[in-house]
């Protein structure tokens, strides 16, 4: 049985700054440690070495170098096309490189790991039906917070506003170099709206600093009080799954690149994708945000759509056909490797994101008990057995 008490209690126990890499993450890795261990369990650690250029970093390198390319460009073709040829080899090798960031272990190098609980699916006697192929299910969270100088719903629409201005500005440079000496003039002129644009997104990108600052409630004490919960319900045989693997994963370092999942993924690629399963929770607040998978095999849609028509009254929300720039979970991670999965959070509250307002009376935890109870009845009815 799902315990709101438990949860409130988990939720102010994890709520402090714990930013990835330092001895704060490190306390809440032994908290929830000390937590599974007092199930009765003993869990798994993967130790790893990161590296903060990926994160903090690299998008800094790349916008900044990006705003200088389009700005040669709309000073002068010739001139731009030159740098651009000059520094081109070095913006490949550098985004080759980038592709699988947990590798990089240059710059500035620290310490985190991955914290997880295999259950092993039960038989029961009395079930003497024939058994398909044993399905593999995670409940995932991270462990870390992170605080900036901008809230994320700030860092997002900078970014978004830097790729249209871009794009944008880009029309009138080619515009400009097609027309007539008197029209280029004009499309000058407009194409420094949004070239301005660019500008102050840049330096909004430029001036945004990582801090150990957030309490992390929200993002994520919100997603680990719901994994420990459902362990503890899981914990005990008679909730256990037949024919389902269970594992509950607590990663590290999300907020510095998702290294934590890069690297649990060596662990994970061995199962069948088809079995496999990925329940994450991140930053789930006062209200449910659900996000869908990329892949969906068969049964995916009917698993998907009976969180949105639960019959308990929990609303539920979809994340909408957006654009996405990046990998900003370990959902997202593990669904772009083509595993399916879906995830749980709150879109409503981005603005406190990576704040010092991202505080425990922010997240509903009557919502999470409910949420957990649905996800419980959900997984036995569409996992179990099949």
């Amino acid at each position: 049985m799902i315990d709101e008490l438990v949860i409130k209690k988990n939720l102010e126990e994890f709520s402090f700054p714990r930013l990835s890499g330092t001895i704060h993450e490190k306390r809440a890795f032994d908290l929830a440690y000390n937590k599974i261990l007092d199930l009765g369990l003993k869990p798994q650690v993967q130790e790893f070495e990161f590296s903060t250029f990926y994160s903090r970093s690299y998008p800094k390198i790349g916008f900044i170098s990006g705003f200088i390319i389009l700005l040669l460009f709309f000073i002068n073709l010739t001139l731009a096309s030159f740098v651009l040829i000059i520094i081109s080899p070095i913006l490949i090798i550098l985004f080759i490189v980038m592709r699988n960031p947990e590798n990089v272990k240059f710059y500035k190098k620290l310490e985190s790991a991955n914290l997880f609980v295999r259950l092993k699916a039960v038989k029961r006697s009395d079930n003497n039906k024939k058994k398909n192929p044993k399905r593999i299910i995670v409940f995932s969270c991270h462990l870390d917070s992170k605080g900036q100088k901008l809230s994320i719903l700030a860092r997002v629409r900078s970014m978004r506003a830097w790729f249209f201005s871009a794009l944008i500005t880009i029309c009138f440079i080619l515009l400009k170099e097609l027309s007539s000496p008197n029209l280029s003039i004009i499309f000058i002129i407009l194409g420094g709206i949004p070239l301005s644009i660019n500008v102050i997104s840049t330096l909004l990108i430029g001036i945004n600093t990582t801090k150990n600052s957030s309490p992390g409630a929200i993002d994520n004490a919100s997603g680990i009080v719901c994994v420990l919960e459902l362990l503890r319900h899981y914990t005990d045989e008679n909730n256990r799954l037949e024919n389902v693997e269970s594992w509950f994963v607590f990663t590290g370092c999300e907020e510095t690149g998702t290294m934590g999942i890069r690297n649990l993924y060596k662990r994970l690629k061995v199962f069948d994708r088809n079995l496999f399963m990925l329940v994450n929770f991140d930053s789930v607040g006062s209200g449910i945000t659900i996000f869908d998978s990329i892949f969906k095999p068969v049964g995916y849609d009917e698993f998907y759509n009976s969180f949105l028509n639960n019959k308990i009254g929990l609303e539920i929300g979809q994340k909408s056909k957006k654009i996405n720039f990046g990998t900003h979970s370990d959902g997202t991670y593990i669904k772009k490797k083509m595993y399916q999965g879906i995830e749980f959070g709150d879109l409503s509250i981005y603005k406190y994101m990576h704040s010092k307002e991202d505080t425990i009376d922010k997240v509903n935890t009557t919502n999470l008990k409910r949420l957990c109870e649905l996800l419980i009845e959900n997984v036995k009815q569409y996992y179990e057995n099949k």
